[in-house]
């Protein structure tokens, strides 16, 4: 029976036992802002709609950082926090709620980057430094703490976008950037290099929420000429636009965003109102957004990541 490190579950989905017991899917949403910055780590259930419980502190108040996820640690880099040079990374471990640890840093510090990964890496793309956008792409093992180290370069200079992953390719959508910002770019993970054009987004936006399973991205929410309720989907291993998946019960931007290989959870987010909105899809159909239950404090630009996404098999 395989040893898997974290949350634990006795599911009936799983009935080889050379597939069980599996984990149970856990998304982490890290930092925010209600009013103030604020560095709470909210937790939550992916496949059971409740509300979302503490599960600790990152080590500095932090808003709207890249975060990435592994079956054992999730991990959050840059953003806005009281570090003059943006360029933190913390981890926790998904299976014992607590605090976050140093983990190391970027190798530019940053505001408003969007994160992605597979199992084995962590992806760390765009940002902002200053007043000027950023197409830096950062790469950590996230078994091993340490100083992230250069990937490539995105398409083009953004920040503010959303991230997914499969198990192979890293792709990123929307945000404030030199072109449109309806772009979508693509690299392969396990390599180093250059992003690709992967297509637009159905409608060009920034503060995008991104998730996804094996097989489908999703980018929800955004800020356009205001506060947006599409979802679009894309399918991973082919290139091409994005197409509409549905809606968010309202327009709303600044959303976190994590997710199982089944469902897609939006969390928190700010239509000039802060709210604790949680939503969910299911990914492999099409259909809008479902209540999912609430956040512990209402807050947006908190950055999500779970145990068991597209990047993870």
């Amino acid at each position: 029976m395989p040893n898997y490190n974290g949350v634990w579950s006795l599911s009936t989905q799983y009935q080889n036992a050379a597939d069980w017991p599996k984990r149970i899917p856990v998304g982490l949403f890290g930092g925010g802002q209600i009013s103030n910055f604020v560095n709470t780590i909210e937790r939550v259930d992916i496949s059971t709609a409740a509300n979302a419980t503490d599960f600790g502190d990152l080590t500095s108040l932090n808003v709207n950082p890249a975060a990435v996820g592994s079956a054992t640690r999730a991990v959050w880099a840059g953003g806005r926090t009281g570090d003059a040079n943006n360029d933190n990374i913390d981890f926790v471990t998904f299976s014992t709620a607590g605090n976050a640890s140093d983990f190391g840093n970027l190798s530019v510090g940053r505001k408003t980057p969007a994160g992605c990964g597979s199992d084995t890496r962590g992806l760390i793309g765009g940002g902002l430094v200053s007043s000027t956008y950023q197409n830096v792409i950062d790469y950590i093992t996230i078994a091993s703490v340490g100083n992230a180290i250069d990937f490539g370069d995105l398409s083009v200079v953004r920040g503010d976008s959303g991230a997914c992953s499969s198990a192979t390719r890293g792709v990123w959508g929307g945000g404030q950037s030199s072109a449109s910002d309806d772009e979508i770019d693509y690299v392969t993970i396990a390599s180093t290099g250059n992003a690709t054009d992967f297509g637009n987004l159905t409608v060009a936006r920034y503060y995008v929420g991104g998730c996804a399973s094996p097989l489908r991205g999703i980018f929800a929410s955004g800020l356009a000429t205001s506060a947006e309720d599409v979802i679009d989907y894309i399918t991973i291993a082919s290139t091409g636009n994005a197409t509409d998946f549905g809606n968010l019960s309202s327009g709303i931007w600044g959303v976190g965003a994590a997710s199982s290989h089944e469902r897609g959870v939006f969390f928190g987010g700010s239509d000039n109102t802060v709210r604790n909105y949680i939503e969910f899809i299911t990914i492999a159909s099409t259909g809008n957004a479902t209540d999912f239950g609430d956040a512990a404090v209402a807050k947006w630009l908190s950055s999500g990541c779970s145990n068991i996404h597209g990047g993870i098999t």
